[in-house]
C-alpha cells in the first residue's frame, strides 16, 4: 500500500518511475534522477513497483535506503501495461510539476533544471525535453530543431510525439483530473499526453540540451500489437480528441494525425488478423469512428491509398477493403493519368464501374513530391544574382517549351511576391536551369526591396504547377555565403546582399539591406517619448554626412503585414547639421498586428519622378522596451521584435491581456 505523504515544504518536481520486471535498467533510470543537477532537496521521486518478480524491488530498496527523496510504492501485479502504476504515483505526487520516467531510460544530469526554468519563463503547462536513442529506437526530431518557449500543438510538431515522458504541470493534471487508462497494455500514455497537450496554457521545447535518453529496442520475443488491441487503444485516444476539440480546423488537425497514425496503419494489419473477429467486431467499430471523425475537409488532406482505404471502411465494403490492403505493395508503383488539370493514380480501382469508387480517392495532384537540388549562386554581372538547380516533378515529364518554372521571392512579414523566370540550360536534361536575378530592377524595374526574402519554386509538368520552398537539398559543402556582396541599385545607393540557408531548416533567403555608406540615411537615436505616451521618436541624418535637405522629402514609415501603411513626416533640424532630422511615431494609433519600421526618402533623382528611393530601414536599437499607454479604458502595448536576419525595427501592437499581467505580477 502507498505510504502517506511526507511533510515539508513541495517540491518542485515529483519523478514517477513505474517499473516492473525492469532489471537491469531501473538502476540507470533511477540514479540519474537522483543525481539532477536541480538538487533533491527540491525533488521527490516515487518509484512503484508493480509485483515484480526479477529483484526490481530489492534494487529500488537499496537505492532508497541512500535516498530520502525516494519513496517505494508497492502495487499489486496487473495484466494492464504501466498505466495503473503512473496512477498511484499521479495520486502521491506533491510537486508543482510531474515527470514520466521509464524505468528503461534515463534523464541527462540537467535536463530537470532546464525544463523547470523553461516552463517558469514561458509559463507553459507542458514541456518537451529532447528525446535521444544511442541504441536505434526512433525519436521524434521536427519538434527538437529549436528551443521554443513558449507554442501550442497548433503551430508545431508537439503533437507528433505523444510518449508521456514530458513535464506536466501538476495543476493542469489535476483540473482536468487526468489518468492513464490501467486496462491498456500498449499506447496507454497516448490518451494522457493528448489531452494535457490540447488544455495546456502552453507548451515548451527544450531542443539544445540532450535531455531524455531511450532504453535499447524492445526484444524479439516482444509481440506487436494485433487489430484488436490497436482498436482497443484507440477508442480513448479519439475521445480524448473529440472531447477536447470542437469541430472544424483544429479537430481535423488532430484526427488527420489518428486516423494517418493508428487508423490506417490499423487496417493494414488486416491480411494477419482472423477474419470473423475483424468483419463481426472490429471493423463495424471503426467504420463507426470513421464516419463520425472523418469530415471531408479531413478526408481530402489524406493521401490517396489512405483515402481509399478510409472510403470503402465508411461504405462497408470490407471485402473492397481487405482487397486493397492485399495488393497495396504492387499497386503503389501504378503510373498516373493527367487530366483537365487535375493527376489521378492508376489504381485498379480507379474508374471501375464495379468498383464505384469516386475520382477524389485517386487524385494525387496536389501530393505529387518534386525533386529539386540547387546547385549554387553566384554573381552575373555587377547586380545580377545566377540561382543554378535542377528540378522536376516526380512522375511527371516536362514539355521545355510549355513548362515554364519560375523562381519565386516572398518578402517575409508582407504579403509580397516576385516572379523570375527560369531558363533551361541543358539540352539533355530539361530538369536544369538557372535564374537571374537582378538586384536593381527585380521589383517592376525598382531595387529589391529591404528586408528576408524566402526563395521557393514553382515548377511545372504538363500543365501542372507545384510550388516548393527551394534551397534545402545542395551540393554537400555550398558555401552560399561566398555570395554576398554590395551592389549598385541607383543613383548614390548600394544594397548589401546575403544570401544564407535558413535555420533549422536549410532552405535558400536573401537578406537586403543598405550597404555601409550607400544608404540614403542613417538612424542615430530610436526612443519612447518621455512624455508623449506610445510615441516612437527616431532621430538621425542624411548621407552623405553633410547632404543638404533641399530636395529631399524624408518620411517615417509604418507598414502592417497586411500591407496597411502610415506616412509621418520628418522634421530636418535648424540649427543642426545639414541633413540632421528627428521624427515621430505615433505608435499608439496603429492598429494591432506587426508593423515594421523604416524610412522612406523621395528624390527627384531616385527611381522614377515622385517615387520613394528603397527604405532605409529603422535598425533595431540594442536596447528599447516595451510601452504602454490607455485606448478607450483599456492598455495597450507595443513590444519590438527580435530575431534572425532582422535589418530593421519591428514591433508587435496589442491590447494586454489583463490575466496574463496578474500572473506575471504575482510570480514577482
Amino acid at each position: 500500500m502507498p505510504r502517506t505523504p511526507r511533510p515539508g515544504p513541495s517540491p518542485r518536481v515529483s519523478v514517477i518511475v513505474p517499473a516492473r520486471d525492469a532489471m537491469p535498467g531501473i538502476t540507470r533510470a533511477v540514479t540519474s534522477a537522483i543525481r539532477q543537477t536541480i538538487g533533491l532537496s527540491r525533488l521527490e521521486i516515487i518509484a512503484v513497483d508493480g509485483g515484480s518478480a526479477d529483484g526490481t524491488a530489492a534494487e529500488l530498496d537499496r537505492l532508497a535506503a541512500d535516498c530520502p527523496s525516494l519513496r517505494i510504492v508497492r502495487h499489486a501485479r496487473s495484466r494492464g501495461g504501466t498505466g495503473a502504476l503512473r496512477n498511484t504515483g499521479l495520486d502521491l505526487a506533491r510537486g508543482d510539476f510531474v515527470f514520466f520516467l521509464d524505468a528503461d531510460a534515463h534523464l541527462a544530469p540537467d535536463a530537470l533544471r532546464r525544463m523547470v526554468a523553461t516552463a517558469d519563463a514561458g509559463g507553459t503547462d507542458v514541456v518537451l525535453g529532447k528525446m535521444v536513442s544511442p541504441d536505434g529506437r526512433g525519436v521524434p526530431t521536427a519538434i527538437f530543431r529549436h528551443n521554443q518557449l513558449r507554442t501550442d500543438v497548433h503551430a508545431s510538431h508537439a503533437y507528433a510525439t505523444l510518449e508521456p515522458c514530458k513535464l506536466f504541470r501538476r495543476a493542469l493534471v489535476e483540473r482536468l483530473q487526468l489518468r492513464f487508462p490501467a486496462h491498456l497494455r500498449h499506447d496507454e500514455g497516448k490518451p494522457f499526453t493528448a489531452a494535457a497537450y490540447l488544455n495546456a496554457s502552453g507548451i515548451s521545447v527544450v531542443a539544445d540540451y540532450d535531455c531524455y535518453h531511450l532504453g535499447p529496442p524492445p526484444g524479439r520475443g516482444r509481440t506487436a500489437p494485433g487489430l484488436a488491441d490497436r482498436v482497443e487503444a484507440m477508442r480513448p485516444l479519439l475521445e480524448t480528441a473529440a472531447r477536447h476539440t470542437r469541430p472544424g480546423p483544429r479537430r481535423d488537425a488532430v484526427m488527420r494525425h489518428h486516423f494517418r497514425r493508428e487508423l490506417c496503419p490499423a487496417l493494414r494489419t488486416l491480411p494477419h488478423e482472423d477474419e470473423t473477429e475483424a468483419r463481426e467486431r472490429l471493423l463495424p467499430t471503426l467504420r463507426r469512428w470513421a464516419r463520425a471523425h472523418c469530415s471531408d475537409a479531413l478526408f481530402a488532406t489524406l493521401t490517396a491509398p489512405e483515402r481509399l482505404m478510409v472510403h470503402l471502411l465508411r461504405t462497408g465494403r470490407y471485402d473492397d477493403l481487405l482487397s486493397v490492403v492485399c495488393g497495396a505493395e504492387r499497386d503503389a508503383r501504378r503510373g498516373h493519368l493527367v487530366e483537365k488539370g487535375r493527376v489521378y493514380w492508376l489504381h485498379p480501382f480507379f474508374r471501375d464501374p464495379d468498383a464505384d469508387v469516386p475520382d477524389a480517392c485517386f487524385d494525387v495532384t496536389d501530393r505529387l513530391p518534386v525533386r529539386h537540388h540547387l546547385a549554387g549562386a553566384g554573381w552575373h554581372g555587377r547586380s545580377t544574382l545566377r540561382v543554378r538547380g535542377r528540378a522536376a516533378v516526380e512522375g511527371l515529364a516536362s514539355d521545355p517549351e510549355e513548362d515554364r518554372a519560375e523562381l519565386v521571392l516572398r518578402r517575409r512579414g508582407a504579403r509580397e511576391e516576385l516572379r523570375i523566370p527560369v531558363v533551361a540550360t541543358a539540352e539533355d536534361d530539361p530538369a536544369e536551369f538557372a535564374a537571374d536575378l537582378d538586384i536593381a530592377t527585380a521589383d517592376g524595374g525598382a531595387p529589391l526591396r529591404p528586408g528576408v526574402w524566402d526563395v521557393f519554386l514553382d515548377v511545372r509538368a504538363q500543365g501542372i504547377s507545384r510550388t516548393v520552398r527551394f534551397g534545402s537539398r545542395h551540393d554537400d559543402g555550398l558555401d552560399i555565403g561566398t555570395a554576398r556582396r554590395v551592389v549598385t541599385v541607383g543613383p548614390g545607393l548600394r544594397a548589401r546582399v546575403t544570401p544564407y540557408f535558413t535555420s533549422p531548416y536549410r532552405n535558400l533567403s536573401l537578406d537586403i539591406g543598405p550597404a555601409p555608406g550607400g544608404a540614403p540615411c542613417e538612424v542615430t537615436e530610436t526612443v519612447w517619448h518621455p512624455s508623449d505616451k506610445g510615441t516612437l521618436v527616431v532621430a538621425g541624418r542624411l548621407l552623405p554626412p553633410g547632404t543638404p535637405a533641399r530636395g529631399r522629402v524624408l518620411r517615417l514609415r509604418a507598414e502592417h503585414t497586411d500591407g496597411r501603411v502610415h506616412d509621418h513626416p520628418v522634421r530636418y533640424a535648424a540649427g543642426h547639421p545639414a541633413g540632421a532630422f528627428t521624427a515621430r511615431l505615433p505608435v499608439r494609433d496603429l492598429g494591432r498586428g506587426r508593423w515594421t519600421v523604416t524610412l522612406a526618402v523621395v528624390a527627384p533623382d531616385g527611381p522614377g519622378p515622385g517615387r520613394p528611393a528603397p527604405a532605409a530601414p529603422v535598425p533595431p536599437p540594442a536596447r528599447l522596451p516595451g510601452a504602454r499607454w490607455m485606448r478607450r479604458g483599456r492598455p495597450y502595448y507595443a513590444k519590438p521584435l527580435v530575431g534572425r536576419g532582422e535589418v530593421t525595427l519591428e514591433l508587435r501592437v496589442a491590447p494586454v491581456r489583463l490575466l496574463a499581467a496578474v500572473r506575471n505580477r504575482l510570480r514577482r
